[in-house]
């Protein structure tokens, strides 16, 4: 599998991560299971929060852990904080202690990756930014990163940091790729034009912070998967032909579809289907020709003028 660098740091990841928050949803023994399939496929990367299963994604994937020979030095772990019930806590003690439940859940003494959740409208830089100070110099943090965050939120944050932003999780996929479309209508007077994210993708690209791309296979806001949907035919068509081609799935040449924009996305995937892990995996090393990768965006219904 292809490996990127995730950001201005010095983690190479590859470039398809597991994420895992329908981990809680299993038992121990099929974690692992998921876990040993996933590393064996090429990933090193596993995402988590601390609100995925209430914390218990975490649990479960520590004591999977356990029951592996796979060693803690091998994997790079990311967790998120920042989402409480009923709103957002950005605060330099939410995020502390946020953290050492997560390194307590994980059983682990550090994170390679902390991401703020979702972006907080009472969100204090420099109060974070103690936070995160505090994180990385006990060692309990090496790197962090933002989910869902704005070209503004990230400037705001960043200006107050002492290290550098590595990620920014952003949905992104055939069926929800507005910030490619809008910059291919740039002052078109058309839906599809409206600039709704200041421009994230072309931002993150400039300041060398990683995008990873979640649900990549949903259409709308977890409205439904569009690979096989009756809604999608044309879609569904070209990703078989494509499929045909290269010997994999529609699956496979859908992430195959976000790997080939050159800003280097990191997809994460979020099945706890083993079969599906390897079917993905199998396509890491399609390259789609620029030819293919048009014809796969005009078929989700974005146009070329």
């Amino acid at each position: 599998m292809k490996k990127i660098q995730i950001g201005q740091s010095d983690i190479v990841s590859s470039q398809i991560a597991l994420g895992c928050m329908r981990m809680a949803d299993l038992g121990v023994n099929k974690a692992s299971e998921v876990i040993e399939t996933a590393i064996d496929s090429g990933i090193n990367f596993f995402d988590h929060a601390d609100i995925y299963g209430s914390g218990q994604s975490e649990i479960i994937f520590s004591q999977a852990l356990k029951n592996s020979d796979i060693s803690r030095d091998d994997l790079i772990i990311q967790s998120k904080c920042g989402i409480r019930d009923g709103f957002y806590d950005f605060s330099k003690d939410h995020i502390i202690h946020s953290v050492e439940g997560i390194l307590e859940r994980l059983d682990t003494d550090y994170l390679d990756i902390l991401a703020l959740h979702r972006p907080d409208a009472l969100i204090e830089p420099t109060e974070v930014a103690e936070a995160f100070y505090q994180l990385k110099k006990s060692g309990k943090v090496n790197y962090f990163g933002v989910s869902n965050f704005s070209t503004s939120h990230v400037d705001l944050l960043q200006q107050a940091l002492f290290d550098k932003l590595v990620v920014n999780q952003l949905q992104f996929g055939l069926k929800h790729a507005g910030m490619v479309a809008h910059n291919m209508n740039v002052n078109m007077e058309n839906e599809t034009g409206i600039n709704r994210d200041g421009a994230v993708l072309d931002h993150m690209r400039m300041k060398n912070i990683t995008i990873q791309a979640w649900s990549p296979f949903q259409y709308g806001y977890f409205d439904g998967v569009f690979i096989d949907h009756p809604d999608f035919i044309k879609l569904n068509n070209s990703l078989e032909k494509l499929a045909q081609k290269y010997h994999v799935t529609k699956n496979g040449i859908a992430i195959a579809w976000i790997s080939r924009h050159p800003a280097n996305i990191q997809t994460i995937i979020g099945t706890m289907n083993t079969g599906r892990i390897k079917e993905v995996t199998d396509a890491s090393d399609v390259v789609l020709t620029r030819q293919e990768w048009y014809e796969l965006y005009q078929a989700a219904g974005f146009n070329l003028l």
